[in-house]
């Protein structure tokens, strides 16, 4: 049980989490660092986030980091033991949320309807992919799949105009942090008028909030939208590649004097914002024939001491390695049981992990199953009886949590 003297936001919150993968998850796994008391519904084979990537035991990087600061309970939706001890939890909870496709989770007990009578002022929260209503509310999607659904890919295009994806599954990180926005403002509702609410989230939303402004752009340009400004790219250095922008026009002469290209500073049709837009293959050319001849260090040495706006390109390997974001504290390195040391992003608004690290451990599947019923008021012979059932999993033996 929480320490209920924890002065975090959310404390004395308890969160019914019967999300999987990343989008839901990113949601509650903010609101437990924020205090919340956050209790896992899993299967029991686990959430299905367990196996995005590389696989550690019954964790991966990305049910470590969707995932901390919560508690466990890992059973059967449909064993009757199992809905009586969901139902009690439901009872007491301040907010609900579910990822499953619209329509199950109505199917298993657990709706909004259902859980709504049994605690009135609830805040329920379902994330899907198209949302609860609609023509394709029931249609299964993925992260890539809303990338490309949303105008995404087609934004985030190769020079030669092909369709790209992001690297990352951006839609469900982004998709997590408007949940956890709807969700706090819900919270605060709540607390001042004693009101609850259902909250529909989805991908799809997200990712058209998430670009916004390029929505408007698109239409505003009739579907040709132009480059903010020029220069602005990555070009290849003689060691790696170099991230250049130059927005006002005396960074752009200066950039050009300083490369050693004054005659592309002092081209008549590129002196003005619309000019360098409208020529940018100019610009782009004279780029990457000139850039090559440094590394990547001598000219930013060269650069930035004038005013130039540039960066080296780095890996995430150079990143936490940087002694800016060292000296900056904006990483921590935590333990996760079956891994070495994990890099943890530390956020605004929240303290350091490293001052609280037991709260940044990820649960094993089930891992707080016992001690979740018991406080529930099960006793531990009951709590056999639902292991012998298959009702529930606990872990085999006790684990251990984050140093």
């Amino acid at each position: 049980m929480p320490d209920m003297t924890d002065r975090q936001a959310f404390s004395g919150l308890t969160v019914l989490d019967f999300s999987q993968g990343v989008a839901g998850p990113h949601a509650t796994t903010l609101l437990a660092l924020h205090g919340a008391d956050v209790i896992k519904i899993e299967p029991l084979e686990g959430d299905w986030g367990r196996g995005l990537g590389k696989i550690e035991g019954d964790h991966c990087a990305h049910s470590v980091a969707f995932n901390r600061g919560k508690r466990s309970l890992a059973l059967d939706l449909k064993a009757p033991d199992a809905i009586a001890a969901v139902n009690k939890i439901a009872a007491k909870a301040a907010v609900v949320v579910e990822s499953f496709r619209p329509g199950v989770i109505t199917r298993l007990g657990f709706g909004y309807e259902a859980i709504k009578k049994i605690n009135p002022s609830v805040i329920y929260c379902s994330v899907s992919g198209f949302g609860q209503t609609g023509p394709y509310s029931k249609r299964p999607t993925v992260d890539g799949l809303i990338q490309a659904f949303s105008g995404m890919m087609v934004m985030n295009r190769l020079p030669d105009g092909t369709p790209w994806r992001q690297g990352m599954i951006a839609v469900d990180v982004t998709t997590g942090l408007y949940t956890f926005q709807a969700l706090s403002t819900a919270i605060l509702r709540q607390f001042r008028f004693g009101e609850g609410c259902h909250i529909d989230s989805s991908l799809m939303r997200a990712a058209a909030a998430w670009q916004g402004a390029k929505l408007m752009e698109w239409v505003h340009t009739e579907g040709n939208p132009q480059p903010l400004y020029m220069p602005a790219g990555s070009y290849k250095t003689s060691n790696g590649y170099i991230m250049l922008s130059a927005m006002r026009p005396h960074h752009f002469r200066k950039m050009f004097e300083l490369i050693g290209r004054p005659d592309v500073a002092a081209d008549p049709d590129l002196q003005t914002h619309e000019n360098r837009i409208k020529n940018a293959p100019k610009i782009v050319k004279a780029l990457n024939e000139t850039m090559p001849a440094r590394t990547t260090e001598e000219w930013i040495a060269l650069l930035q001491p004038n005013e130039v706006f540039c960066e080296r390109v780095s890996n995430y390997e150079d990143y936490l390695a940087h002694p800016h974001v060292k000296e900056t504290g904006a990483v921590d390195w935590i333990k996760q049981d079956g891994f070495a040391s994990m890099p943890i992003a530390n956020i605004a608004g929240l303290p350091p992990a490293r001052e609280d690290p037991a709260r940044h451990h990820a649960p094993h599947v089930g891992e707080h199953s016992r001690a979740i019923l018991g406080e529930l008021g099960y006793s531990a012979a009951e709590i056999d009886a639902m292991v012998a059932k298959k009702a529930i999993v606990v872990p085999s033996l006790p684990a251990r949590a984050a140093e």
